[in-house]
Formats: structure tokens, C-alpha cells, sequence
């Protein structure tokens, strides 16, 4: 009797000692190597993502029709890879909208734009990138021919310019959703807010002299 039970003990023994082994080395060794897969897949995606962007700049400035569409589609293709390997990276996305935005596919260009500006990826902005890519967003959507568009632009704008004040842009395109929807003293106060920021913004000016005449 006695020696199952000094057998027992050290099977006991045994079993608490191999748990205390994968403790402290599988499973440390796992999550290591996790890290350094998903790392790898950073710098691999944030590769991606410069050329995708270093295509789209080509794209913008080729002169013939067949370098900007065969430029535009190794750009997304880029953008797509860059997403494939860090879908949390909000920047992939947004150069996904970007190019999207360049060959005309407004609609797309804001689902992306959406899916930058997701829980799963909006961490990775800062403050200021957030607002700049709600008034992309806001910018879109007065481009497509949508009902409640104004409105839907409205709510992004408002934010954009509070998390991104020095957006001039962002400032005269709300003084012109605020104009659509004949709200004239904020129409104007946006256009004022914006040439404060950038004084030789043509087209704020015009829109004080609209409200003006």
C-alpha cells in the first residue's frame, strides 16, 4: 500500500512539474513567436503600402491613358496586399480609397474609407488622420448621387474640423453643405474659419462673396 502510494506521489510529482515546464517555456516560445510572425507581417504590409502609394503618385502624374489605368491597378493591387497582412492598419484602406477614388469608383472608395474608420482599424490613427479621412469620406459622398447626402456629409464634416482644425478644406466644404441647406450665418462663419487658415483659398472667399451678394 505504502508503495502506490509513494507511486501515486511521484506521478503526481511528475505531472505538476511537466505543467510548470510548459508554463514557463511552450507557451512563452508560442506567443514569441506569434509577435514576431504578426511583426513581420507589419513590416512586410507597411512595405506593400509604400509602393502602392509611390504607384498611385505615378498614376496621378502619367501622361497616357494605359500607364495611369495599368499604374492605378498595381496600386490597389498593393493596397489590397497591404490590407491582406494588416487588416488593422486604418493607412492601407485609405490608400485602397485613394486609388478607388482615382479610377472613378466613388462607392467602393467609401466603403473603404469605412472600413478605415472601423473599431477594428481606427485605433491606428491618430486624431488629426481621423478627421482628415472623415472629410474624405464627407467628400465622396457629396460626389455621388445619393438622397440625404448633405446630411450624411454634415455629420462627418462637424467632426472632421473638430479633430482636424487646421483642414481649411474641410472648413469650406462645410460652409458649402451649411449653403445647400440655407443655414447662411454658419455657411459663413465655415468660409471664415477656413480662409483664417488658409487666406488665399479661393474657393472659401467665393463662397462669402455668394453670401454677400
Amino acid at each position: 500500500m505504502a508503495m502506490v502510494t509513494d507511486i501515486l506521489l511521484q506521478a503526481g510529482l511528475i505531472l505538476v512539474s511537466l505543467v510548470m515546464f510548459l508554463a514557463l517555456h511552450n507557451i512563452p516560445q508560442k506567443l514569441y513567436a506569434k509577435f514576431r510572425y504578426r511583426n513581420r507581417a507589419q513590416v512586410q504590409s507597411k512595405r506593400h503600402f509604400v509602393l502602392g502609394a509611390q504607384l498611385l503618385a505615378r498614376a496621378r502624374s502619367a501622361e497616357s491613358r494605359s500607364a495611369v489605368t495599368s499604374l492605378a491597378k498595381e496600386a490597389l493591387a498593393e493596397a489590397e496586399r497591404s490590407i491582406a497582412l494588416d487588416p488593422k492598419d486604418a493607412a492601407a484602406h485609405i490608400l485602397k480609397a485613394l486609388v478607388l477614388d482615382f479610377q472613378g469608383f466613388k462607392s467602393s472608395a467609401i466603403d473603404s474609407i469605412d472600413a478605415a474608420l472601423s473599431p477594428l482599424a481606427v485605433k491606428s490613427l491618430t486624431e488629426k488622420e481621423r478627421g482628415d479621412a472623415l472629410f474624405k469620406r464627407a467628400e465622396l459622398k457629396i460626389a455621388m448621387p445619393r438622397r440625404g447626402k448633405v446630411d450624411s456629409a454634415l455629420a462627418d464634416l462637424g467632426e472632421a474640423v473638430a479633430l482636424s482644425p487646421d483642414n481649411a478644406r474641410a472648413f469650406c466644404l462645410l460652409g458649402e453643405c451649411y449653403e445647400v441647406k440655407k443655414m447662411e450665418a454658419e455657411a459663413r462663419k465655415a468660409y471664415e474659419d477656413a480662409l483664417r487658415i488658409e487666406p488665399e483659398l479661393g474657393v472659401a472667399q467665393q463662397g462669402l462673396d455668394r453670401l454677400s451678394s
